[in-house]
């Protein structure tokens, strides 16, 4: 009898520790990882238990796990990041990007097409990001971090963004060092004007929190010089979004685009470490900077979307294709991928993202790369043609897959659990 209880409870104490099975939650077979942290480019399975990342090897033993994807064929991946988005979708119809229409929630546009974790770009400021926290980052089982806006109100439009009186650095880095759990940086949109001292309030508030800074500038007619903005203004890690972006007169470029070269100040402003952003957007990406920059070998850190109701809509549609227009330009799918998970979580100081390290949360995306005939067109109506391009397969959040779009888990089942 005595002999029973024991092998009983070593029984109990082996299923606990595995010795008879895996017990993983997931085993992806069959895959082509990309990885560029961990400098992984080839065919490996990944298994998932406890919502983190398990195992990354050669034929994993998939006996006892609770599913199996069969990712023969296509590409697996960290969970996309997008470091440039409008989520604080309200109803306020007068408000713009701040608890109004233009926004969009994240759920409903991140999981399809492989983004787990999405960056807010300053809908909120110190005023008004309580309630964007308690309506959208809570809420949303995407992992939604955020640009604090240097304007207290956000992105309320009209002259709310123009007021420099509700421009505060200290209250702004204060609250955004008592909120880092969600708050990566600081923000400045929209100001129209000559006056730098928005800017310079913005990068006082990025030393006072030790956060970069976001900056899109607004209109002027002459533009304000970016090789000012760059070399004397921004820090190291700084961000310019909106890179490729070409505008007439109102806005500077980074690229000569009758030479079909990168500026100079451009090339210096890199080598200082400041970062580039693509931040699409409705009009703020022209092939005319981006091809150029490409052909040179100038690729963005960054490739995000600025996604609202507008942008999604127009030329950009979403995080996928406009990863697949930098494919398009000759971007090599590493680095597009890069641009996507790894240097973007490097972006906004958080190394915990944008990798499949064991022990990481596991946040995965399963591309097919798809063949067919293909136009991907910018605002201004110039399209590249292309005979292949990503789709997303498959997404994984926290463990959990919360996106499959051919049933290519085996079983398949739907899980309803939230994440935060």
């Amino acid at each position: 009898m005595i002999k029973k209880v024991f092998s009983m409870l070593f029984l109990c104490s082996a299923l606990s520790l595995n010795i008879f099975g895996q017990n993983y939650s997931i085993v992806i077979k069959g895959g082509h990882v990309i990885d560029p942290k961990n400098n992984i480019n080839e065919p490996m399975d990944i298994a998932i238990r406890d919502g983190k990342i398990a195992l990354v090897a050669k034929n994993i033993d998939p006996e006892g796990a609770a599913q199996v994807v069969d990712a023969k064929g296509m590409y697996v991946t960290p969970g996309l990041i997008d470091i440039h988005v409008h989520v604080y979708n309200g109803p306020n119809m007068d408000q713009q990007y701040m608890n109004g229409p233009n926004p969009v929630p994240p759920d409903g546009f991140t999981f399809r097409v492989g983004v787990t974790t999405v960056v807010d770009a300053g809908c909120a400021g110190w005023r008004t990001f309580p309630a964007f926290k308690r309506q959208t980052i809570d809420a949303s089982q995407t992992r939604v971090l955020a640009f604090l806006n240097i304007v207290g109100e956000g992105m309320r439009g009209g002259p709310f963004e123009q007021n420099q009186k509700d421009m505060d650095p200290k209250v702004t880095a204060d609250f955004a060092l008592k909120n880092s759990k969600d708050i990566v940086g600081i923000k400045l949109a929209h100001y129209n004007g000559h006056d730098w001292n928005p800017v310079k309030l913005t990068e006082e508030a990025g030393k006072l929190s030790n956060m970069p800074i976001m900056v899109d500038l607004g209109g002027a007619n002459p533009a304000l010089s970016l090789d000012t903005l760059f070399m004397q203004v921004f820090r190291p890690g700084d961000i310019f979004t909106h890179c490729f972006g070409q505008l007439g007169k109102s806005r500077d470029c980074i690229i000569d685009a009758e030479a079909g070269k990168v500026k100079p100040f451009t090339l210096e402003a890199r080598k200082r470490g400041i970062m580039f952003d693509v931040g699409y957007g409705g009009i703020s990406f022209a092939y005319s900077q981006a091809i150029p920059a490409v052909k040179n070998g100038f690729y963005p850190d960054a490739i995000s979307t600025d996604l609202h109701i507008g942008s999604m809509n127009g030329a950009m549609k979403d995080m996928i294709t406009t990863m697949n227009k930098f494919l398009a330009m000759g971007m090599n799918l590493q680095s597009v991928i890069n641009a996507s998970t790894w240097k973007p979580a490097q972006i906004i100081k958080r190394e915990e993202l944008g990798h499949l390290s064991v022990g990481s949360e596991a946040d995965v995306a399963i591309l097919n790369m798809r063949s067919g005939k293909f136009g991907l067109f910018d605002y201004t109506g110039y399209k590249l043609e292309t005979d292949k391009k990503l789709e997303c397969e498959m997404t994984i959040r926290a463990g959990r897959i919360v996106y499959d779009l051919n049933g290519i888990a085996n079983p398949i089942f739907v899980t309803r659990r939230r994440y935060n």
